[in-house]
């Protein structure tokens, strides 16, 4: 396979949105952000307007990384495109949101410690896009996918916005906290000794030099991050949910992070998750967080619930949590077909 940049059938537009939602967040960050839509092969010429797909991607990621090539791999910008350009799916727009932050996401909450990151989505982007693009603008028209923290807010926003999303796809996304994030927090324990176990000074320390050129810094900006979006204090500082010197887990603030859990959620949004049109949901078997068994907890709380089985897809293949970008063409291809019904 050739390294070099392939020309799509389709278009992308690269935007630049300002959020009124965004503006004056907690942490600085600029209320003006990229969005890229892309409209598939004959859009110009059509008339018809086309369902959309929303992608939104894990920890750490923006936007500007979709066009990023790896070694003997397409970007999910190209395969994304072969989807529409050959007649594996029928036509869709999709939509490449960024919700960046600081410390290196949003988890796609609102948040006194990040910002409103999950109503910057669903209130501003949305309406943008349909404002401007031939969209179906309606719920039965529109899904959302992601990957790891990505397709933790793949799940949650079509239960906080049943109104908006009607389906959607997760990608080894966060969930079963007990096995995703608490035995990290070990580790993020050992790794702050070094800083007397104070958060801050590794945080000033990070900002200090080349980023992750160290192995604390994987597990510290996540705990940091998280903190920020799942338990921010009143003043929106991040509340680590365990000591950050024993390791003894705070119940009152791991509670708050167990109430974003997506297995956890399924109960109280059991009516939206019973009304989505399409539920696409898989991981890899020796997935590094643990999030093939969230992927099993959360297809097992639909069953619970009562989800239609021929409304779900679910699939757990050979892989870790990296490498698994193939699966995006898979899932938005699924998605474009039960769109269009």
């Amino acid at each position: 396979m050739l390294p070099w940049h392939g020309d799509l059938a389709g278009r992308i537009d690269e935007h630049v949105i300002d959020s009124e939602l965004l503006r004056g967040n907690p942490l600085g960050d600029p209320a003006q952000r990229p969005l890229w839509v892309y409209t598939p092969p004959g859009y110009d010429a059509a008339a018809t307007r086309c369902p959309a797909v929303y992608v939104i991607q894990g920890y750490t990621g923006h936007v500007q990384m979709w066009a990023n090539r790896t070694p003997f791999r397409q970007p999910f910008l190209e395969t994304a495109d072969q989807v529409f350009a050959d007649g594996t799916a029928p036509p869709c727009v999709v939509v490449y949101v960024d919700a960046w932050t600081t410390y290196g996401g949003s988890q796609f909450v609102d948040s006194a410690g990040t910002g409103r990151y999950h109503s910057y989505l669903c209130d501003e982007v949305v309406p943008w896009v349909d404002e401007r693009y031939r969209t179906i603008a309606d719920r039965e028209s529109r899904a959302i996918m992601g990957k790891s923290s990505g397709g933790f807010g793949a799940m949650i926003t079509p239960m906080l916005r049943p109104d908006l999303f009607g389906a959607l796809a997760t990608h080894a996304g966060d969930t079963l906290y007990e096995h995703c994030y608490l035995p990290d927090f070990a580790n993020a324990v050992r790794h702050l000794r070094r800083y007397d176990g104070d958060i801050w000074r590794w945080w000033d320390d990070f900002r200090s030099r080349p980023a992750l050129s160290r192995k604390e810094d994987e597990s510290l900006i996540t705990a940091l991050g998280c903190s920020a979006a799942f338990s921010p204090g009143e003043d929106g500082r991040p509340v680590l949910p365990f000591d950050p010197r024993t390791g003894v887990v705070d119940e009152e603030q791991w509670a708050r992070w167990l109430a974003w859990d997506p297995v956890r959620m399924v109960k109280g949004y059991a009516d939206a998750l019973r009304g989505l049109r399409a539920i696409w949901i898989d991981a890899g078997d020796e997935d590094d967080y643990h999030l093939d068994l969230g992927a099993q907890a959360f297809r097992a709380e639909l069953t619970r619930i009562g989800v239609a089985d021929e409304k779900v897809f679910f699939e757990i293949f050979p892989a870790t949590h990296a490498g698994i970008d193939y699966r995006y063409p898979l899932s938005l291809a699924w998605l474009a077909h039960r769109l269009a019904r």
